[in-house]
């Protein structure tokens, strides 16, 4: 859960700021005392609901190393490295993508690819994963991690990440200059029920925001595993990666990087804002494809 608080956190922070930045400079007075310029109002909500999510895409391999303390292999320090590099090699050649860097850092199981472009990306593997699983389960996560790259799944979150956040900053805007003009009779500028009714719509429009992004983000996770699959030409070694997963705590990433892992899940309301289905459910798609 308190993932999903500082996922959520971090969106609303970042569409936030650069609301504030754009009305400082001026250029977010799209809606004044004579109506809604939808035009300007829409040019506004674009490059807020965009620029966070397109610098994060392009600081994305950076940061991830960074903030996971990964280490890139440069020169395979032992078989355990050759091994790894030698298996994201012939994997991304059968998925027709340029050779990602491959990298190793401290934590529990978990695996994670990020990268702004296909042919320049980045898969990591945690110490957890590689002591907790055998070879054919490990190649079994890269191949999904693999699939991820090859499918263009960092680059198309990222963009339906602004789609929805252009939304929000649009409708949140529109019903503060209802709730300003019409309801309260504000007939000045932009009084405090403008100001009122943004901050709270921009709260709860991005809440459902957000089911949208998860919703997409495990439909991918379905995907990712079935391209594992397709890989390495059977259904079995994902399976088996899963069920040994489903075992353990997964290792926790940085917020701004939970849709990025191989495991994740959540029950209840929770299961609203994940970012990955249970393991069953994805065992069971897996066993379906046979």
């Amino acid at each position: 859960m308190k993932r999903i608080v500082l996922f959520l956190a971090t969106n609303l922070a970042v569409v936030l700021v650069l609301t504030v930045v754009l009305n400082l400079l001026g250029v977010g007075r799209a809606v004044s005392a004579q109506g809604i310029n939808v035009g300007a109002l829409a040019v506004f909500s674009l490059v807020v609901g965009f620029t966070g999510s397109i610098i994060s895409l392009l600081m994305s391999k950076p940061m991830a190393k960074w903030s996971t303390g990964a280490r890139v292999i440069e020169q395979p320090q032992n078989s355990t490295e050759l091994w790894l590099v030698n298996t994201v090699r012939q994997l991304s050649e059968r998925a027709g993508i340029g050779m990602p860097e491959v990298a190793v850092y401290d934590g529990e199981p978990n695996a994670f690819a990020t990268g702004a472009f296909k042919n320049s990306a980045l898969v990591a593997v945690s110490t957890g994963l590689l002591q907790g699983m055998n070879r054919d389960e490990v190649e079994a996560v890269l191949g999904h991690e693999v699939a991820h790259i090859a499918n263009g799944d960092m680059i198309t979150l990222t963009l339906i990440q602004g789609v929805v956040n252009t939304f929000v900053v649009f409708f949140a805007r529109v019903v503060g200059y209802f709730v300003d003009k019409v309801l309260l009779r504000n007939e000045g500028g932009r009084g405090i029920g403008y100001m009122a009714a943004v901050f709270v719509c921009e709260i709860l429009f991005g809440l459902l925001a957000s089911i949208i992004v998860a919703w997409f983000s495990r439909k991918r996770e379905f995907r990712a595993d079935a391209g594992s699959a397709k890989l390495l030409g059977s259904t079995v070694p994902m399976q088996n990666a899963l069920a040994r997963l489903g075992g353990f705590q997964p290792g926790a990433l940085p917020s701004s990087m939970s849709a990025s892992g191989i495991s994740g899940g959540g029950g209840g309301w929770g299961a609203l804002f994940s970012t990955h289905p249970p393991m069953e459910e994805r065992i069971a798609a897996l066993q379906a494809l046979r």
